[in-house]
């Protein structure tokens, strides 16, 4: 179904929830996997030095390397997806920077996804996007510190609130603006192709047409979003698509499982799940 040129990491902030943050790497390197990525993993933007600890030692233990992290999105539970251009949380949005930057020089990770945050009642747009810009520029400039790039993704329309990125396109054009502007060269788009795909995309003609911009790239089924082989995509055609085009990046499994975690990857032979093969 896929192709041994590929490399594949498990998102643990959508995987193995039913286990505490810190068992989480231990368990996926259990299930083959020596690659993973998490949502912010803190309910803070600033947690206790112990928890970021705990967090790191996790991953170390494992055996696993951090290839993707979310930077600080508010209280996503809640439904919050992202601080960054909500006007009254700069400070906070800024404070977590240091500790995404210190997580980073101790992991080696260099992909963090910025969620934009949703539009807000009674807030002008332009506000709202000349924030981000601002703040946009501000991440992308303490993750270069680690040589590290900044990911914008589209989210799905209905899902995520008012969130106001929901095509590739869009994306495409905050980095040229990001870029024209500011100056700033270490932004990426990151693809998901649930995401893309509930929002009507071609999701073919995206990777082909824009693959050098895309820095990382998530997956998983439609219209549920669980794991491949469970709905209406053709994952053959897409890992085909990502292998010709030489493709660099990891895939993130950013899906719900239809079941347990541990049995909802069958659809990925286990020599394919570690880099170390």
């Amino acid at each position: 179904m896929t192709s041994g040129d590929l490399k594949f990491d498990v998102n643990l902030s959508i995987l193995f929830t039913e286990l505490p943050l810190t068992d989480r790497a231990a368990t996926a390197a259990a299930a083959g996997f020596d690659a993973v990525e998490f949502w912010w993993p803190f309910r803070e933007p600033v947690p206790a030095d112990r928890d970021v600890d705990d967090f790191v030692t996790s991953i170390a233990n494992a055996g696993t390397q951090l290839v993707a992290l979310n930077l600080f999105a508010g209280d996503m539970p809640a439904g919050e997806r992202g601080v960054l251009s909500v006007p009254g949380r700069e400070q906070e949005f800024r404070d977590s920077l240091d500790v995404l930057t210190a997580i980073a020089e101790r992991t080696g990770c260099r992909a963090f996804n910025a969620l934009y945050g949703q539009r807000l009642p009674g807030v002008p747009p332009e506000r709202q996007d000349e924030l981000a810009m601002e703040n946009l520029t501000i991440a992308a400039d303490a993750v270069a510190t680690v040589g590290g790039d900044l990911l914008l993704e589209p989210l799905t329309d209905g899902e995520n609130g008012q969130y106001p990125l929901l095509h590739a396109r869009q994306i495409i054009a905050l980095l040229d603006r990001l870029e024209r502007e500011e100056g700033v060269t270490n932004a990426r788009m990151l693809a998901d192709v649930y995401h893309l795909t509930r929002n009507g995309e071609d999701v073919r003609g995206i990777l082909t047409a824009t693959l050098p911009r895309i820095g990382h790239v998530q997956i998983a089924d439609v219209p549920d979003r669980h794991e491949p082989g469970t709905g209406e995509l053709d994952f053959g055609e897409l890992f085909g698509l990502l292998a010709e085009s030489a493709y660099p990046g990891y895939i993130g499994l950013e899906y719900r499982p239809s079941h347990a975690s541990a049995d909802s990857f069958g659809w990925l032979p286990p020599e394919l799940r570690s880099q170390t093969r």
